[in-house]
Protein backbone atom coordinates (compact mmCIF):
# COMPACT_ATOMS: atom_id res chain seq x y z
CA UNK A 1 0.00 0.00 0.00
CA UNK A 2 1.13 3.78 -0.81
CA UNK A 3 1.59 5.87 1.99
CA UNK A 4 -0.90 9.11 2.35
CA UNK A 5 0.83 12.24 4.23
CA UNK A 6 -0.75 15.37 4.69
CA UNK A 7 1.92 18.48 4.54
CA UNK A 8 1.66 22.07 5.89
CA UNK A 9 4.12 24.96 5.91
CA UNK A 10 3.01 27.85 7.81
CA UNK A 11 4.52 31.12 6.22
CA UNK A 12 4.04 34.65 7.04
CA UNK A 13 1.20 35.57 4.93
CA UNK A 14 0.02 31.91 3.33
CA UNK A 15 -0.42 28.31 4.28
CA UNK A 16 0.95 26.01 1.84
CA UNK A 17 -0.48 22.70 1.83
CA UNK A 18 -0.58 19.44 0.13
CA UNK A 19 -1.26 15.91 -0.07
CA UNK A 20 1.16 13.07 -1.28
CA UNK A 21 0.91 9.33 -2.37
CA UNK A 22 4.63 8.08 -2.00
CA UNK A 23 6.69 11.14 -4.21
CA UNK A 24 3.61 11.65 -5.98
CA UNK A 25 1.85 15.08 -5.24
CA UNK A 26 -2.17 14.57 -5.22
CA UNK A 27 -3.01 17.80 -4.96
CA UNK A 28 -1.54 21.36 -3.22
CA UNK A 29 -2.96 24.66 -2.12
CA UNK A 30 -1.56 28.00 -0.88
CA UNK A 31 -4.26 29.26 1.37
CA UNK A 32 -3.74 32.87 1.49
CA UNK A 33 -4.51 35.08 4.61
CA UNK A 34 -4.44 39.15 4.24
CA UNK A 35 -2.81 41.67 6.43
CA UNK A 36 -5.77 42.86 7.67
CA UNK A 37 -7.21 39.16 9.15
CA UNK A 38 -3.96 38.48 11.30
CA UNK A 39 -2.90 41.85 12.78
CA UNK A 40 -6.25 40.61 14.62
CA UNK A 41 -4.42 38.06 16.16
CA UNK A 42 -2.40 38.96 19.48
CA UNK A 43 0.73 36.62 18.53
CA UNK A 44 1.61 33.71 15.65
CA UNK A 45 0.59 31.18 17.59
CA UNK A 46 -2.78 32.61 18.06
CA UNK A 47 -3.47 32.09 14.33
CA UNK A 48 -3.98 28.74 14.97
CA UNK A 49 -6.85 27.90 15.07
CA UNK A 50 -7.52 30.04 12.25
CA UNK A 51 -5.24 28.32 9.68
CA UNK A 52 -6.75 25.26 10.84
CA UNK A 53 -10.07 25.62 9.51
CA UNK A 54 -8.63 27.34 6.58
CA UNK A 55 -7.16 23.78 5.77
CA UNK A 56 -10.15 21.88 7.04
CA UNK A 57 -12.44 23.79 4.83
CA UNK A 58 -9.92 23.12 1.64
CA UNK A 59 -9.64 19.46 2.34
CA UNK A 60 -13.62 19.24 2.93
CA UNK A 61 -14.17 21.24 -0.29
CA UNK A 62 -11.84 18.59 -1.67
CA UNK A 63 -13.76 15.65 -0.67
CA UNK A 64 -10.27 14.55 0.69
CA UNK A 65 -10.94 11.70 3.91
CA UNK A 66 -8.23 12.33 6.21
CA UNK A 67 -8.63 8.48 7.34
CA UNK A 68 -7.02 7.92 4.46
CA UNK A 69 -3.55 9.29 5.78
CA UNK A 70 -0.63 7.43 6.54
CA UNK A 71 1.00 10.56 8.29
CA UNK A 72 1.32 14.40 8.75
CA UNK A 73 4.27 16.34 8.64
CA UNK A 74 4.75 19.84 9.01
CA UNK A 75 7.60 22.50 9.14
CA UNK A 76 9.88 23.12 11.98
CA UNK A 77 10.13 26.07 13.74
CA UNK A 78 12.47 28.16 15.81
CA UNK A 79 13.29 25.09 18.54
CA UNK A 80 16.36 24.30 20.13
CA UNK A 81 19.59 23.70 18.03
CA UNK A 82 18.94 20.36 16.30
CA UNK A 83 20.92 18.33 13.64
CA UNK A 84 19.40 17.63 10.26
CA UNK A 85 16.70 14.69 9.90
CA UNK A 86 13.21 14.16 10.79
CA UNK A 87 11.88 13.87 13.91
CA UNK A 88 8.45 12.99 15.65
CA UNK A 89 6.29 15.56 17.45
CA UNK A 90 6.08 14.71 21.04
CA UNK A 91 5.03 16.95 23.94
CA UNK A 92 7.98 18.61 24.70
CA UNK A 93 8.56 20.29 21.11
CA UNK A 94 4.82 21.34 21.38
CA UNK A 95 5.93 23.47 24.56
CA UNK A 96 8.76 25.20 22.88
CA UNK A 97 6.84 25.69 19.93
CA UNK A 98 3.90 27.23 21.86
CA UNK A 99 5.99 29.27 24.22
CA UNK A 100 8.46 30.77 21.29
CA UNK A 101 11.22 31.31 23.25
CA UNK A 102 13.61 31.84 20.19
CA UNK A 103 10.96 33.97 18.66
CA UNK A 104 7.48 34.17 17.32
CA UNK A 105 7.65 33.08 13.68
CA UNK A 106 4.81 31.03 11.36
CA UNK A 107 6.91 27.95 10.94
CA UNK A 108 6.39 27.45 14.66
CA UNK A 109 2.66 26.34 13.70
CA UNK A 110 4.06 23.85 11.42
CA UNK A 111 4.49 21.03 14.15
CA UNK A 112 1.18 21.58 16.37
CA UNK A 113 -1.25 21.70 13.14
CA UNK A 114 0.70 18.32 12.08
CA UNK A 115 0.11 17.40 15.60
CA UNK A 116 -3.61 18.39 16.46
CA UNK A 117 -4.62 16.98 12.18
CA UNK A 118 -3.03 13.84 13.70
CA UNK A 119 -4.05 13.00 16.86
CA UNK A 120 -7.99 12.44 15.96
CA UNK A 121 -6.78 9.35 13.86
CA UNK A 122 -3.94 8.26 15.51
CA UNK A 123 -1.53 9.09 13.60
CA UNK A 124 2.55 9.99 13.33
CA UNK A 125 3.10 13.59 12.89
CA UNK A 126 6.43 15.44 12.14
CA UNK A 127 8.72 17.45 11.56
CA UNK A 128 11.60 17.97 8.89
CA UNK A 129 14.83 19.84 9.12
CA UNK A 130 13.93 22.60 11.18
CA UNK A 131 14.97 26.51 11.00
CA UNK A 132 16.88 25.81 13.81
CA UNK A 133 19.43 22.96 11.66
CA UNK A 134 22.64 23.95 13.48
CA UNK A 135 25.58 23.19 11.13
CA UNK A 136 27.81 26.13 11.54
CA UNK A 137 31.50 26.06 12.49
CA UNK A 138 32.57 27.30 15.73
CA UNK A 139 33.99 30.66 15.01
CA UNK A 140 30.52 31.57 12.84
CA UNK A 141 28.69 31.71 16.32
CA UNK A 142 31.00 34.46 17.58
CA UNK A 143 29.61 38.07 17.61
CA UNK A 144 31.84 40.22 19.59
CA UNK A 145 30.17 40.71 23.21
CA UNK A 146 30.17 36.87 25.00
CA UNK A 147 26.92 37.60 26.52
CA UNK A 148 25.51 37.11 23.31
CA UNK A 149 25.83 34.52 20.79
CA UNK A 150 25.18 34.09 17.21
CA UNK A 151 21.84 31.04 16.79
CA UNK A 152 20.94 28.94 13.03
CA UNK A 153 17.68 29.88 12.55
CA UNK A 154 17.27 29.84 8.49
CA UNK A 155 15.25 28.38 5.71
CA UNK A 156 17.47 25.37 6.26
CA UNK A 157 14.71 23.12 4.71
CA UNK A 158 14.44 24.75 1.34
CA UNK A 159 18.16 26.25 0.87
CA UNK A 160 19.14 22.57 1.33
CA UNK A 161 16.48 20.73 -0.22
CA UNK A 162 17.24 23.46 -3.41
CA UNK A 163 21.43 22.75 -3.06
CA UNK A 164 20.76 18.63 -2.94
CA UNK A 165 18.47 18.96 -6.25
CA UNK A 166 21.30 21.85 -8.24
CA UNK A 167 24.09 19.12 -7.19
CA UNK A 168 21.93 15.96 -8.65
CA UNK A 169 21.34 18.16 -12.09
CA UNK A 170 25.01 18.02 -12.17
CA UNK A 171 25.67 14.39 -11.48
CA UNK A 172 27.46 15.47 -8.08
CA UNK A 173 26.98 14.91 -4.61
CA UNK A 174 25.90 17.54 -2.80
CA UNK A 175 28.88 17.36 -0.39
CA UNK A 176 31.52 18.11 -3.07
CA UNK A 177 30.16 21.69 -4.01
CA UNK A 178 30.47 25.14 -2.82
CA UNK A 179 27.43 26.94 -2.79
CA UNK A 180 25.95 30.42 -1.82
CA UNK A 181 21.74 29.87 -1.49
CA UNK A 182 19.25 32.75 -0.97
CA UNK A 183 15.92 32.02 -0.09
CA UNK A 184 13.93 35.00 -0.85
CA UNK A 185 10.81 35.08 0.94
CA UNK A 186 8.43 37.23 3.76
CA UNK A 187 12.08 36.05 5.61
CA UNK A 188 15.42 36.25 3.38
CA UNK A 189 18.36 33.54 3.95
CA UNK A 190 21.55 33.86 2.74
CA UNK A 191 23.47 30.90 3.54
CA UNK A 192 26.96 29.19 2.36
CA UNK A 193 27.32 25.18 1.80
CA UNK A 194 29.92 23.49 2.15
CA UNK A 195 31.43 19.69 2.55
CA UNK A 196 27.24 18.77 2.41
CA UNK A 197 26.77 21.37 5.60
CA UNK A 198 25.10 24.38 5.71
CA UNK A 199 28.61 26.38 7.44
CA UNK A 200 26.84 29.48 7.70
CA UNK A 201 23.69 31.49 7.48
CA UNK A 202 22.41 35.22 7.89
CA UNK A 203 19.55 34.25 10.69
CA UNK A 204 16.47 35.51 9.35
CA UNK A 205 15.43 36.23 13.14
CA UNK A 206 17.72 38.92 14.00
CA UNK A 207 20.30 39.69 11.33
CA UNK A 208 20.84 40.45 7.59
CA UNK A 209 19.28 42.39 5.03
CA UNK A 210 15.27 43.57 5.84
CA UNK A 211 12.62 41.67 3.98
CA UNK A 212 9.14 41.92 3.78
CA UNK A 213 8.58 41.99 7.32
CA UNK A 214 11.97 42.04 9.08
CA UNK A 215 14.27 44.93 10.10
CA UNK A 216 17.45 42.93 9.46
CA UNK A 217 20.29 44.14 11.16
CA UNK A 218 19.88 47.85 12.48
CA UNK A 219 22.61 50.22 14.33
CA UNK A 220 22.55 48.71 17.69
CA UNK A 221 23.52 51.92 19.37
CA UNK A 222 20.02 53.64 17.94
CA UNK A 223 18.47 50.00 18.50
CA UNK A 224 19.05 50.60 22.66
CA UNK A 225 18.31 53.76 23.00
CA UNK A 226 14.95 52.64 21.56
CA UNK A 227 14.25 50.38 23.64
CA UNK A 228 15.48 52.53 26.69
CA UNK A 229 13.26 55.10 25.23
CA UNK A 230 10.33 54.06 27.27
CA UNK A 231 7.97 54.59 24.84
CA UNK A 232 7.49 50.86 23.62
CA UNK A 233 7.57 47.42 25.71
CA UNK A 234 9.62 44.51 24.77
CA UNK A 235 6.62 42.57 22.88
CA UNK A 236 6.30 45.91 20.81
CA UNK A 237 10.31 45.77 19.65
CA UNK A 238 10.53 42.65 18.38
CA UNK A 239 6.96 42.77 16.81
CA UNK A 240 8.36 46.06 14.75
CA UNK A 241 11.78 43.99 14.45
CA UNK A 242 10.22 40.55 13.33
CA UNK A 243 6.73 41.40 12.26
CA UNK A 244 6.40 44.88 10.94
CA UNK A 245 9.40 45.35 10.20
CA UNK A 246 11.17 45.65 6.53
CA UNK A 247 8.64 46.68 3.45
CA UNK A 248 5.99 46.60 6.07
CA UNK A 249 7.01 49.44 7.89
CA UNK A 250 8.72 51.72 4.96
CA UNK A 251 5.23 50.57 2.84
CA UNK A 252 2.41 49.47 4.85
CA UNK A 253 2.57 46.01 2.56
CA UNK A 254 4.16 42.52 3.08
CA UNK A 255 3.01 41.81 -0.08
CA UNK A 256 5.92 42.01 -2.98
CA UNK A 257 3.81 42.14 -5.58
CA UNK A 258 1.74 44.89 -4.69
CA UNK A 259 4.97 46.99 -3.88
CA UNK A 260 6.28 46.06 -7.21
CA UNK A 261 3.16 46.90 -8.57
CA UNK A 262 3.08 50.61 -6.69
CA UNK A 263 7.10 50.81 -8.20
CA UNK A 264 5.48 50.19 -11.82
CA UNK A 265 2.67 52.58 -11.36
CA UNK A 266 5.62 55.27 -10.69
CA UNK A 267 5.53 55.56 -6.63
CA UNK A 268 9.16 56.42 -6.77
CA UNK A 269 9.27 55.85 -2.57
CA UNK A 270 8.34 51.94 -3.45
CA UNK A 271 11.38 52.12 -6.11
CA UNK A 272 13.68 53.81 -3.41
CA UNK A 273 12.74 50.85 -0.61
CA UNK A 274 13.13 48.09 -2.91
CA UNK A 275 16.26 49.12 -4.52
CA UNK A 276 17.78 49.45 -0.81
CA UNK A 277 16.58 45.81 0.29
CA UNK A 278 18.09 44.76 -3.23
CA UNK A 279 21.19 46.50 -2.39
CA UNK A 280 21.54 45.13 1.05
CA UNK A 281 20.72 41.22 0.28
CA UNK A 282 24.18 41.90 -2.38
CA UNK A 283 25.81 42.95 0.56
CA UNK A 284 24.89 39.47 2.09
CA UNK A 285 25.65 37.37 -0.75
CA UNK A 286 29.45 39.44 -0.86
CA UNK A 287 30.09 39.13 2.28
CA UNK A 288 28.70 35.48 3.13
CA UNK A 289 31.14 34.40 -0.35
CA UNK A 290 34.22 34.79 2.26
CA UNK A 291 32.82 32.21 4.08
CA UNK A 292 33.91 29.85 1.17
CA UNK A 293 37.42 32.53 0.33
CA UNK A 294 35.60 33.43 -2.69
CA UNK A 295 35.52 29.48 -4.38
CA UNK A 296 31.63 29.43 -5.61
CA UNK A 297 30.38 26.75 -7.52
CA UNK A 298 27.08 28.26 -8.10
CA UNK A 299 24.22 31.26 -7.18
CA UNK A 300 21.50 29.83 -6.17
CA UNK A 301 18.44 32.06 -5.67
CA UNK A 302 14.89 30.61 -4.65
CA UNK A 303 11.99 31.21 -2.53
CA UNK A 304 8.55 33.57 -3.67
CA UNK A 305 10.10 36.36 -4.66
CA UNK A 306 12.83 34.65 -7.53
CA UNK A 307 9.54 34.79 -9.25
CA UNK A 308 10.25 38.56 -9.79
CA UNK A 309 11.99 38.89 -12.80
CA UNK A 310 13.62 42.57 -12.39
CA UNK A 311 14.44 41.54 -9.02
CA UNK A 312 16.47 38.56 -10.08
CA UNK A 313 18.47 40.81 -12.85
CA UNK A 314 19.01 43.36 -10.06
CA UNK A 315 21.05 40.95 -7.94
CA UNK A 316 22.85 38.89 -10.77
CA UNK A 317 24.26 42.56 -11.83
CA UNK A 318 25.39 43.68 -8.29
CA UNK A 319 27.00 39.91 -7.42
CA UNK A 320 27.72 38.13 -11.27
CA UNK A 321 31.48 38.55 -10.40
CA UNK A 322 31.11 35.95 -8.06
CA UNK A 323 30.34 32.87 -10.36
CA UNK A 324 29.15 32.69 -13.75
CA UNK A 325 26.80 30.37 -12.52
CA UNK A 326 23.67 31.70 -11.41
CA UNK A 327 20.43 29.63 -10.73
CA UNK A 328 17.29 31.18 -9.99
CA UNK A 329 14.60 28.23 -8.39
CA UNK A 330 11.66 30.48 -7.87
CA UNK A 331 9.04 29.23 -5.24
CA UNK A 332 10.56 26.17 -2.98
CA UNK A 333 10.31 23.07 -3.13
CA UNK A 334 9.74 22.68 0.51
CA UNK A 335 6.34 20.69 0.53
CA UNK A 336 8.04 17.79 -2.00
CA UNK A 337 11.32 18.09 1.00
CA UNK A 338 9.00 17.61 3.48
CA UNK A 339 6.86 14.47 2.38
CA UNK A 340 10.18 13.10 1.62
CA UNK A 341 11.17 13.23 4.73
CA UNK A 342 8.49 11.74 6.26
CA UNK A 343 8.97 8.62 3.52
CA UNK A 344 12.02 7.97 4.73
CA UNK A 345 11.49 7.33 8.37
CA UNK A 346 7.78 5.70 7.00
CA UNK A 347 9.99 3.00 4.94
CA UNK A 348 11.96 2.50 7.40
CA UNK A 349 15.32 4.37 5.30
CA UNK A 350 15.57 6.28 8.56
CA UNK A 351 15.43 6.71 11.80
CA UNK A 352 12.63 8.57 13.68
CA UNK A 353 14.32 11.32 15.47
CA UNK A 354 13.39 12.08 18.99
CA UNK A 355 13.62 15.85 20.24
CA UNK A 356 14.35 15.02 23.74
Amino acid sequence: MPFCTLVINPGSTSTKMGVFEDENLLFQETLRHNDGELKSFPSVIGQKEFRKEAILRFLKAKGFDLSRLSAVVGRGGLLKPLTSGTYGIDEGMLRDLRESKRGEHASNLGGILAYELAAPYRLPAYIVDPVSVTEYTPVAYYTGLKEITRQSLSHALNTKAVAKRYAKSLGRDYSSLRLLVVHLGGGITVSAHRDGLMVDATNCQDEGCFTPERSGTVPCVQLAKLCFSGQYTLPDVIRMLFREGGLYNYLGTKDFSEVMRRVHAGDEKAREVVEAMIYQIAKDIGAMATVLEGRVDALLLTGGMAYDGELVEALKAKVGFLTKNIIVYPGEDELQALNEGALRVLRGEEKEKIYG
